[in-house]
């Protein structure tokens, strides 16, 4: 899922706000411990906020002299306190302000609110105002106010008898409101005992044991705006940006353990909207996606008085709103900086390439080759591309529809922004990130919460971004499968969720377990997990644990303090942000911890000297030697590293040695890559070389790749020949079906791109089966998980699900209905592949694949998942001849076309001959209307029974094409005599019954004892059946089912527009149709 959306874009000339009020700007709020779960609230709490509103008098309900009309009510009052804590409920709605600055608003009268309005106070007198609403019914207000004087003497305000009402804030006149009765009365009751914090949970949080929470400050909304991003300068303050355009704040924080309030002051410098922030090189690094303009920002002090005052745009990005630039790093060595894209970034530069991206899936007519601008680079070779083999799917709802390779990207760049190289991909929208103590990158990418239940649904997950890394995101249907080798596995999947932001515990007091940990925040399901890595080979391994959760909790950020806290924000979306931090209060040592990992150091070493020939190499034949031998590791993370590192150098210097490789994984790998970067006659050499594999004899993970590799090689090679399209089909026929469910995956792909003539046969089975849920991808809760060669687990696929749900019904109901009714992944990767076979049907076959929809659209899933099947059941429909279309229907395995209500010819019409007909098609066919002939070709009932650019009924041929093989003169013929010339197919049969009955009909089925013809050439629906040995005699008719009268109601304009029409294939830009 996405988080932040669009911003108003802020001109850096003028300033976002008002200078003067500027100063103004500054707050201060008591911390206040947070309920937790099963923890009763520290004794040293600084919150007298509980036992303050628990003292005093008792408010009374008030309102105005009328429960119809919406009063502003108001009490002045006198006060030194500087700190305050108010509660009120409304019956409905109130917005509630103090000194004219908004500090609550209620909502149901049933959950009143409590708000910390320290901030709001000032010394002398103060008013206190609320404006009133009732949507009918009673109509009452209730409010409590106290005030903590220095010394602890507390005061209270309270709704009495002695408060002023009016029709407006700003009216002349106020009187004495009307007094209702004292709290506790009915029907509200005691709704105080109800009460929590302005926009926080009712709920505790929950933390590990030892853990404590605090809440440090409430942001007020109408001033600060809502807070999305943190970070911490060198003096230890916490640096906060608003989602929108209210700009930055400065944070000091309430020492751990202290009274002291936690201070905040609004910064005068002309930058808001921040995704990403980072102190370095003595400058506030700041990535905006929306306020000033999507960009990276450097922001200074310039004069050494402690104020931000200077603003440069350093690079400008193509590309904002959700999934636009976001986190800012500094890199291990402290050199440079690195800055996140998401999938809706362009690139920081443009490769230069030979040829255009690939765009839906298939055979390139030519290889792809790229290269950077001069001053870029990447550590990925740049011919990147979707190198999908069957033809994908954009969104059913619209999503990232046209978005391409390279998705999300993760670029390296100086401190001046001006050379940029890029180091991974392949992320869809990845949020934030972090260096581990090792110099190690990981990532927290998001999910598509729109794919649930889908085979393409990649949960939230961490990933290990090493350098050269791809990690497979494509729009659409298009996301790779995790075992692809040409990408890398995600470190862990999280599950469903709204990856926001990220922080190693390093510096943090607290156990050396959570030391090491990194901390992921996921805004939607309001948790934050603490994610425990382990090295493992050449890169890791990792476990998630909830680390804080409520509900609900927007989270935001969260960064380290220099006093060991865990400080975190809610907030985003324009939400109600809060600050909080989390210490340690346990038993367990905090003493620090060895941050860095000595097991896996020496594989790890061995991964980044190959890392260090991701560009081209002063001695690339040396770089050639040094890497190959790796091409055949163990270790996936190796092993990919040596294959970047090979595409990177002259493919003349290691053509050969892949396709004389005698070591399989070498062979795969380095087949892999040359199908990449090599040329189109390398091809035939390839193949033979990969023919030399027996493919029983491998692993799993080893046909996996292997099947891979053939698909690279006509991706991005072309089309086989004949002889090896038909030898490669029968061979992988063989072996179709596989035990394991990634294989059977991906031999389907590849026998639907071969069009075998088996695939059908062998699938329909696959589909007729019971839903196992079996999918071939490594998934997470919401999908059984897979691992190449493993039975697929079945068992506890909604552990852990349920409470999660729960935090965030508005999402969580989707998976909660897919779970309830689950799809089988498999069946639809499969049913998805066998959408694009041609031919090799039978028209039972055709009955049976399309019959499978109607199973399928039974299941649920995400927002996308109905619209997936039904643009899959099209796309299998138009991949059909006329005849198997028109049986499709007619023997029920899917809805005839049901015509919108047509419209009528405009007339006059006329009985129009052949040579009037020809006559004015040979001197006016141009400039013709095509909204006119697209009406026309309605008002005729044409629509009725052919298809037409994709739309229209299957009783009769599709028109689309028919340019291609019709004249314009050979098209009046048919419409004007269409007797004359009728194609075996499209004859009607003529059988008479030993009964004496007559029929006639298109046949659509004969299973040798019956036959069954579509009555009604404009109703496919309409069959009749009849006993083969019930037949006295069949025929096939001389007279078409098309009237021959089609043109006789129309005038010149129409004929020449349905002409024009039907010419031009149906594309409103063909030169016909030019003025």
């Amino acid at each position: 899922m996405g988080l932040w959306g669009c911003v108003t874009s802020l001109a850096l000339a003028g300033p976002l706000w008002s200078a003067d009020k500027v100063a103004d700007r500054r707050y201060e709020q008591t911390p206040e411990f947070a309920p937790i779960s099963g923890q009763a609230v520290p004794a040293e709490s600084s919150t007298p906020s509980s036992e303050a509103l628990k003292k005093g008098p008792n408010p009374d309900w008030i309102w105005g002299p009328d429960d119809n009309q919406n009063p502003v009510v108001r009490k002045k009052f006198t006060t030194s306190a500087k700190k305050g804590w108010l509660k009120a409920s409304c019956d409905n709605r109130a917005v509630i302000e103090i000194n004219g600055r908004k500090v609550g608003e209620t909502g149901e009268w049933a959950e009143p609110i409590e708000v910390n309005v320290s901030a709001y106070l000032r010394e002398g007198e103060n008013l206190l105002t609320a404006a009133l609403a009732n949507d009918g019914g009673p109509a009452a207000f209730v409010l409590k106010l106290a005030l903590v004087e220095e010394d602890g003497k507390v005061t209270h305000v309270v709704t009495d008898g002695t408060w002023e009402f009016a029709p407006r804030k700003d009216a002349e006149t106020w009187a004495a409101i009307r007094k209702i009765g004292p709290l506790g009365m009915a029907p509200w009751g005691n709704v105080f005992l109800n009460a929590s914090g302005a926009g926080a949970a009712k709920a505790e949080f929950r933390v590990p044991a030892g853990f404590r929470v605090e809440r440090l400050f409430t942001v007020p909304k109408d001033e600060l705006g809502s807070w999305v991003c943190l970070t911490r300068d060198p003096k230890g303050r916490l640096l906060v940006s608003d989602q929108e355009g209210k700009g930055l704040c400065r944070i000091t924080p309430s020492p751990i353990g202290s009274q002291e309030p936690t201070r905040v002051e609004h910064l005068a410098v002309n930058i808001t909207a921040a995704q990403g922030m980072l102190w370095a090189f003595d400058s506030l690094y700041v990535v905006c996606n929306g306020g000033p303009g999507s960009g990276l920002y450097r922001v200074r002090d310039t004069n050494g008085d402690d104020q931000l005052d200077e603003v440069v745009k350093l690079k400008e990005f193509r590309g904002g709103g959700e999934h636009g630039p976001h986190a800012v790093r500094l890199t291990p060595d402290g050199k440079s900086l690195v800055v996140i894209g998401g999938n809706h970034t362009l690139p920081p530069f443009d490769p230069q390439r030979n040829a255009a991206p690939q765009i839906m899936a298939g055979a390139r007519s030519e290889p792809l080759s790229a290269k950077p601008p001069e001053g870029m680079s990447s550590r990925l070779p740049t011919n990147w591309d979707e190198d999908l083999l069957l033809p994908r799917q954009w969104d059913a709802n619209g999503h990232a529809t046209g978005l391409l390779a390279p998705g999300g990207w993760i670029a390296q760049t100086d401190p001046e922004g001006k050379s940029w190289e890029i180091i991974s991909s392949g992320y869809r929208n990845q949020y934030d990130m972090a260096f581990n103590a090792d110099g190690e990158l990981f990532v927290y990418d998001a999910d598509m919460e729109w794919d649930y239940g889908s085979p393409w649904y990649r949960p939230t997950r961490v990933s290990h971004a090493t350098s050269g890394s791809e990690f497979g995101w494509r729009s659409g249907t298009g996301k790779w499968p995790t075992y692809y080798p040409d990408s890398l596995p995600p470190l862990v999947n999280i599950g469903p969720g709204s990856p926001v932001g990220v922080e190693f515990g390093y510096g943090t007091r607290f156990p050396a377990k959570y030391q090491k940990a990194l901390y992921i925040c996921d805004w939607t399901f309001g948790t934050m997990y603490a994610i425990h890595i382990e090295p493992e080979g050449s890169s890791y391994k990792a476990v998630k644990e909830e680390f804080v959760s409520r509900s609900p909790l927007p989270l935001t950020d969260n960064t380290v303090g220099i006093d060991g806290a865990l400080y975190f924000t809610i907030g985003g979306r324009g939400t109600q942000s809060e600050l909080y931090r989390v210490t340690y209060a346990g038993k367990e040592s905090t003493a620090p911890a060895n941050a860095h990992d000595e097991k896996g150091a020496d594989l790890r070493s061995v991964r980044r000297k190959i890392e260090a020939a991701h560009r081209l190499m002063a001695d690339p034949k040396a770089a050639v030697e040094q890497v190959w031998p790796y091409l055949s590791h163990s270790d996936r993370f190796i092993a990919y590293a040596a294959r970047v590192a090979l595409e990177n150098q002259p493919v003349d210097l290691w053509r050969d040695k892949v396709l004389q490789a005698t070591n399989t994984d070498a062979l795969i790998v380095g087949a892999i890559a040359l199908a990449r970067q090599g040329d189109k006659g390398v091809q035939p050499a390839l193949l033979s070389a990969l023919n030399r594999l027996k493919f029983t004899e491998l692993s799993t993970t080893q046909q996996l790749g292997l099947l891979r590799a053939w698909q690279l090689c006509f991706i991005r090679l072309g089309q086989p020949d004949e002889t090896t399209r038909k030898g490669l089909a029968e061979r992988l026929g063989a072996l179709y079906p596989a035990r394991d469910p990634g294989v059977t995956r991906e031999l389907c792909t590849l026998l639907v791109f071969l069009q075998s003539p088996e695939v059908v046969a062998k699938t329909l089975p696959l589909l007729a089966q019971e839903p196992t849920h079996a999918v071939a991808d490594p998934g997470n809760q919401i999908a059984p998980v897979y691992v190449p060669g493993q039975p697929v687990s079945q068992g506890g696929a909604k552990d852990g699900l349920e409470e999660l749900i729960e935090r965030n019904r508005g999402y969580g109901g989707a998976i909660a209905s897919m779970l309830a009714n689950r799809p089988d992944a498999q069946q639809i990767a499969l049913a998805f592949s066998l959408r694009n076979l041609k031919t090799g049907w039978t028209v039972d076959q055709k009955r049976e694949y399309f019959q499978w929809y109607s199973k399928a659209q039974k299941w649920s899933g995400g927002a996308s998942f109905q619209g997936f099947l039904r643009n899959m059941d099209k796309d299998a429909y138009e991949n059909s001849t006329d005849v198997e279309r028109l049986a499709i229907e007619a023997l029920g395995a899917r809805k005839p076309y049901q015509p919108p209500e047509l419209p009528k010819p405009a007339g006059p019409g006329k009985d129009w001959k052949r040579d009037e007909v020809l006559q004015l098609i040979s001197t006016q066919l141009k400039g013709r209307d095509f909204k006119n002939g697209q009406k026309t070709f309605s008002s005729t009932r044409c629509v009725v029974c052919h298809r037409f650019g994709g739309d229209g009924g299957a009783t009769g041929p599709d028109l689309t094409q028919l340019a291609g093989r019709f004249t314009p003169q050979d098209l009046a013929d048919a419409i004007l005599e269409p007797s004359k010339v009728i194609s075996d197919q499209y004859k009607a049969v003529v059988v008479e019954t030993k009964d004496g009955k007559t029929h006639t009909g298109r046949l659509v089925g004969d299973d040798g004892k019956v036959i069954r013809l579509v009555t009604d050439p404009e109703d496919s629906s309409k069959t009749v059946e009849i006993a083969k040995d019930q037949i006295e005699e069949q025929q096939l008719s001389a007279t078409s089912l098309m009237p021959a009268d089609l043109l006789k109601p129309l005038n010149e304009s129409e004929v020449l527009d349905l002409f024009a029409y039907l010419l031009s294939r149906g594309n409103p830009n063909d030169p016909v149709f030019r003025k």
